[in-house]
């Protein structure tokens, strides 16, 4: 199957009717797919559960540059080929949703799917994490057009513009801090009159020349034709239209770890904890990708999380000798 990097080839979720396995990754993003072409090299029967979106958040990217030997490519497109080159190895996809995860006596897991039930020696969470919305016009709309929740992934596309950064905690301001070095001007706006981010990177922001910070403000739309062109907020003061280029937004993250509560122990924002990268309190489950707290939420990253849960799954069910 050739792969054709500017055509994002994805190739058809497969059906072979097999629901047991040695390892069942779900979710398929980088961590999931890269995991998925690591097993296939281990020789492991090894289903990916993808859900309804194949790639997750990383295919609804509009550019990825800092991917290595690929050059400037869009998210579909990278996933297109990490899908295929899993899909010639021998994966199995299956697009279901995980809706429960547990332990069976004597050993196993059973993943509850769209499908029914599979079976699993091992399995590795890649479920990822979506950025919370703020819900106003315009932020769906104009999103990979100037609306993103990734200034690590966009902020070269901004250089030299004007830029707004919704959100007053340590993300919302480490990304506008990040901005700096790219946009001639950020304003970041919270609805509070205080920064929730820890002191010192606080006062940071606080001391950028090239930061504005709006207290007690909030977006309330997002305007534009093609792309982002202005934001409408309510201030203090009573309703303002102002012109922008790009809207960041850091308003929290949700992690898609629900159906793994029992299973696996979770933190505070309900992302997996893990040890030592990807091992998880279950000597049996994985995690890996933006599911777990790894600070760095990376498609480089991701992937390479997806090849170490493979490893240690290999090694785990005693396959890596």
């Amino acid at each position: 199957m050739e792969l054709d990097l500017k055509a994002g080839l994805i190739p058809p979720a497969s059906s072979s009717g097999e629901r047991s396995f040695d390892v069942v990754t779900a979710g398929g993003g980088p961590a999931g797919l890269s995991a998925a072409l690591y097993l296939s090299r281990y020789g492991m029967r090894h289903a990916v559960l993808e859900g309804w979106q194949p790639g997750g958040q990383a295919a609804l990217t509009d550019r990825i540059e800092n991917y290595p030997g690929t050059g400037p490519t869009t998210g579909e497109a990278l996933i297109g080929v990490m899908r295929s080159q899993a899909f010639s190895a021998g994966t199995v996809f299956l697009s279901e949703r995980v809706s429960a995860a547990s332990a069976v006596d004597g050993g196993g897991l059973l993943i509850e799917a769209d499908g029914g039930p599979v079976h699993a020696r091992a399995l590795i969470i890649a479920t990822g994490a979506a950025p919370a919305r703020l819900g106003v016009p315009g932020e769906e709309k104009f999103y990979g057009r100037g609306v993103s929740y990734c200034a690590t992934c966009d902020a070269p596309f901004f250089r030299g513009r004007h830029v707004m950064v919704v959100g007053g905690g340590d993300s919302a301001v480490k990304e506008a801090l990040h901005l700096t070095s790219f946009a001639s001007r950020v304003t970041l706006v919270h609805r509070r009159d205080a920064l929730r981010a820890e002191p010192a990177l606080a006062d940071r922001l606080l001391a950028s020349p090239s930061v504005d910070v709006l207290w007690n403000t909030r977006l309330l739309e997002i305007r534009g034709t093609s792309g982002v062109e202005s934001a409408l907020l309510d201030t203090p003061g009573g309703q303002s239209e102002i012109q922008v280029d790009g809207v960041f937004v850091y308003v929290g993250r949700k992690p898609a770890t629900e159906p793994f509560a029992g299973l696996v122990r979770l933190n505070g924002d309900g992302t997996v904890w893990t040890r030592d990268i990807v091992l998880t309190s279950h000597d049996c489950v994985f995690a890996a990708g933006d599911v777990t707290s790894n600070p760095l939420r990376q498609v480089v990253t991701a992937a390479a999380d997806g090849a170490r849960a493979a490893s240690a799954a290999w090694h785990r069910l005693g396959l890596g000798g």
